[in-house]
């Protein structure tokens, strides 16, 4: 499927169908753009690493993402390798990828990060449902991640999808969403009978 296929896509009548479990790969973000959210395919690897070798440096955080195109490589490896990955492109175009690692571990970690041009628009905040759905689905019990104090934008977002500060260490905050909160549940829900938006 390509976004091409739902410019007019309106979710909210949308009931789901068996192919697209455990969330609805379509989105509309808050400009009415079409997104669509799938998993990662080894056939867009280079794209993935282009949006992140055209990443700006002020928004990289706590090291990630890699600042060379080498270290970019050897970062996604690995995680593509022992995670689970969704991205998110628009016209065709990664701007968005998250993804919680190692698939062995109960309580994985999580990271998202969505191209700066892109911010503001929701995306982040789906990829994150599109996460929880299927660590949730995969049998996992919750997700941790480790976030900068200092970025509000994200420690908002994550508060907001349900995420508990357990620990600080400096300005690192780690925090944890255990799959016993509602949003894991509402996550799966298709969009006509999805509550308000968590």
């Amino acid at each position: 499927m390509s976004t091409d296929a739902c410019p007019v896509w309106n979710p909210e009548h949308c009931t789901g169908t068996a192919d697209c479990p455990p969330r609805c790969p379509r989105f509309i973000d808050r400009h009415g753009d079409p997104v669509l959210v799938v998993p990662y395919s080894a056939s867009r690897f280079d794209d993935l690493v282009s949006m992140y070798v055209d990443y700006p440096d002020r928004h990289r955080s706590m090291g990630l993402p890699p600042a060379t195109r080498d270290r970019i490589e050897d970062w996604l490896e690995g995680l593509l390798e022992r995670g689970t990955n969704v991205v998110a492109a628009s016209e065709g175009r990664i701007v968005g990828h998250a993804a919680y690692s190692p698939r062995s571990s109960r309580e994985p970690q999580f990271v998202v990060f969505v191209d700066p041009s892109y911010h503001d628009r929701g995306i982040g905040s789906e990829l994150c449902r599109h996460v929880v759905a299927r660590a949730a689905d995969a049998g996992h019990e919750a997700l941790v991640l480790d976030v900068d104090a200092a970025n509000e934008r994200a420690v908002h977002v994550y508060r907001r999808m349900g995420f508990e500060t357990i620990d600080r260490s400096g300005n690192e905050l780690r925090m944890r969403l255990s799959f016993d909160e509602p949003i894991v549940e509402a996550v799966r829900l298709p969009p006509a009978e999805r509550p308000v938006r968590p």
